[in-house]
């Protein structure tokens, strides 16, 4: 007789990882042995912006900004300091980062070789696995940690595709990330096919490099992977997946000839959806993100290889080590405790599923051969830009409407006291506010102490290779073992390749339906423009190196939907470039825009220059993830409002833009 109760074995779970770091390698490196002592199975790195861009610590444009969003890894005396007691040739590290990728593995590897001694580089090299995200032209439309031209970033892209190919094989050399299309608000089709043309765009251009043979092409097709974002909506979530999988399959054997099925998987790790999490009522964000894990994981065809949660409080600020442990926790009991890992996949066979994973394809094939039609992702960056910024604003207008509900906020607003923030300040964490002397000290001790002849023989011979064709992934392993610094790097392929400045996408991003509240407020705008001699007009601003430009974009489209004339000349200002942008442009208001918790820093500089230039009498008003004890020494600063994402009315915004303004000039 059987045993009925006898349970099926379950599959391998996913790869659970928490995305951290913050303030100092030491205190980064302190959590990850935590997460790693608490079940967490890979690493996942976050590096602090002027890493991500480019910059060392004492670079201006890096004021504020240092240890606030990730680490910062100014050389490579920090990245041992990262890794200290973590084995490298043992870990499945995750480098969320792009524009240095190339330097970031450079570092990571001789961090490795550094740690095993008795091997050789080469069979060092070997032994790494993990990814790095890599991915520029989301950089582009969504993120803005760029740091060089599109031509040549995709150059260092391929660059290091062909050099891991060769040398470090089971490195994901790049991670073609969907996640911040769907941040900037992308539709399930419109993330597909743009983040299935960026794929394209890498795989041309690896083919065209001639670095990569023939029959080792399959070998970079086997290494692509992909980093998704997973919404609250996870049947259609599931859908998509399921549509990515059948797309790529696709795409890799009929555009690139891959014959080995296993080389044609789409192979991909996910960070579910932060966008939707809110700042009222922050303990709905814990079922919102069961929710959306399930949109990665009930499918086995279409399953995730690594997953890992934001926490219930990042509306707020940085997430506390409690704070990821209960996210980490989640993905457990879904794995450990439920039967999901016991079954094949749950879907096969449903006719609702089958239908829609059909109609997103159907959609995401014509929406991938317009971009072709356009000359490839890269030509096609302002067209993808001017969709995303025009399906976010059509986003923001269903929440504004009540259209789309969002519980907590536009619906069920009322609300018992939660224990979870009865402390605001204590519910999230502060990052160290010495990490940016910390790390400018680290960068002056590290210069002291290295030879200066063989850093500048190093980034000579970048230099050089930069202007030719050699692939980049050696003069930088050389210029990270000699003890160049992640901005002089940076700094060197600047001078070689040129600066650039991506496209923002709100001059081509639909208009507004006209409803009653935008009709009133357009004719308080122009009546108060008529009063003050001309068209009102509003600078938006992003100081400091975030690069998250969503809000200030949105906050610009409805601007000039609301008849302010818009002045808004994209991500990465200084404040003083700001406040010069200001004073050319004679505006009635300044919106600043911070997203990385840089505001006590780079708002006051904005009101100092202000000052300075005898513009104290301009209204500054400031929007991000502020907490209030923040928002409160600001407005007593001289800020006139301060938004924060509980604020989703736009329309509403445009109003107090208007009285603001009328204050600031006396007029009621």
């Amino acid at each position: 007789m059987s045993d009925s109760s006898a349970r099926p074995a379950k599959d391998r779970p996913w790869v659970m990882r928490t995305y951290a770091g913050h303030s100092t390698a030491e205190a980064s490196n302190a959590l990850y042995r935590t997460n790693l002592a608490k079940g967490q199975t890979g690493l996942s790195v976050a590096f602090d912006l002027p890493t991500q861009t480019g910059y060392d610590p004492d670079s201006p444009l890096s004021r504020g900004e240092v240890g606030k969003v990730g680490v910062p890894v100014p050389h490579l005396g920090e990245m041992r300091k990262l890794f200290t007691d973590i084995p490298l040739t043992e870990m499945n590290t995750s480098m969320t980062i792009n524009a240095v990728a190339m330097w970031m593995l450079a570092m990571y590897q001789v961090v490795a070789e550094e740690q095993n001694p008795d091997m050789s580089p080469e069979d060092v090299a070997a032994q790494l696995a993990g990814t790095t995200q890599n991915d520029i032209i989301k950089e582009y439309l969504s993120r803005g940690t760029y740091a060089f031209p599109p031509e040549a970033s995709m150059r260092l892209i391929a660059d290091m595709i062909a050099y891991t190919v060769h040398q470090i094989p089971q490195w994901n050399p790049i991670n073609i990330c969907s996640y911040h299309l769907q941040e900037a608000g992308a539709t399930p089709v419109q993330e597909l096919a743009y983040a299935l043309s960026t794929a394209i765009a890498v795989l041309d251009e690896v083919k065209g490099a001639g670095q990569v043979s023939d029959d080792d092409f399959e070998k970079v097709v086997g290494r692509i992977s992909f980093f998704v974002n997973a919404g609250v909506r996870f049947v259609e979530e599931t859908c998509k997946m399921r549509a990515f999988v059948q797309l790529w399959d696709e795409i890799t054997r009929e555009r690139y000839g891959v014959t080995d099925a296993k080389m044609r998987r789409f192979r991909y790790g996910v960070q579910v959806n932060s966008l939707g999490l809110t700042e009222a009522q922050p303990e709905n964000n814990v079922q919102r993100i069961v929710l959306e894990m399930l949109g990665v994981t009930l499918s086995k065809n279409a399953r995730a290889r690594a997953l890992q949660l934001p926490a219930w409080n990042e509306a707020l600020g940085l997430p506390r080590p409690w704070d990821q442990q209960w996210s980490l926790r989640l993905q457990q009991v879904l794995a450990f405790e439920s039967d999901l890992l016991e079954y094949d996949d749950i879907f096969d066979g449903s006719h609702v599923i089958a239908a829609k994973v059909a109609e997103l394809v159907e959609g995401a094939r014509a929406e991938i051969d317009r971009v072709q039609e356009m000359g490839g992702a890269i030509a096609a960056v302002d067209y993808m830009k001017s969709e995303l910024v025009s399906s976010h604003a059509a986003r923001r207008a269903r929440i504004e409407s009540g259209e789309e509900v969002i519980v907590g906020v536009n619906k069920y607003e009322s609300t018992e006291p939660s224990p979870l923030t009865a402390d605001l300040d204590g519910a999230i964490m502060a990052a160290d506010p010495e990490a940016e002397q910390t790390a400018r000290a680290s960068v002056e001790a590290w210069k002291a102490e290295r030879d200066e002849i063989e850093v500048e023989q190093a980034l000579a011979a970048l230099a050089e290779a930069a202007t030719g064709t050699d692939n980049l992934m050696v003069p930088t392993l050389v210029a990270a073992r000699a003890g160049a610094t992640t901005g002089e790097w940076a700094a060197t392929l600047r001078g070689v390749f040129g600066e650039y400045r991506g496209p923002t996408g709100v001059g081509g991003a639909a208009v507004a339906e006209s409803g009653a509240e935008l009709t009133a407020v357009r004719e308080r705008v122009r009546a108060t423009g008529e009063e003050l001699g001309g068209r009102l007009r509003l600078l938006v601003g992003k100081p400091g190196l975030d690069g998250h430009s969503n809000g200030a974009e949105q906050v610009a489209v409805r601007a000039r939907d609301a008849g302010f004339e818009v002045i808004y000349q994209g991500i990465r200002l200084t404040p003083d470039q700001i406040v010069a942008a200001a004073v050319a442009e004679d505006v009635h208001c300044i919106g600043l825009s911070i997203l990385s918790g840089s505001h006590m820093e780079l708002v006051p500089d904005v009101l100092d220059g202000l000052e300075r230039a005898g513009l104290s009498d301009i209204p500054v008003i400031v929007g991000g993830i502020i907490p209030d004890s923040d928002g409160r020494r600001l407005r007593e600063l001289g800020v006139a409002a301060v938004y924060t994402p509980k604020d989703y009315g736009l329309t509403e915004i445009m109003g107090g833009i208007v009285d603001v303004i009328r204050k600031a000039n006396g007029l009621d």
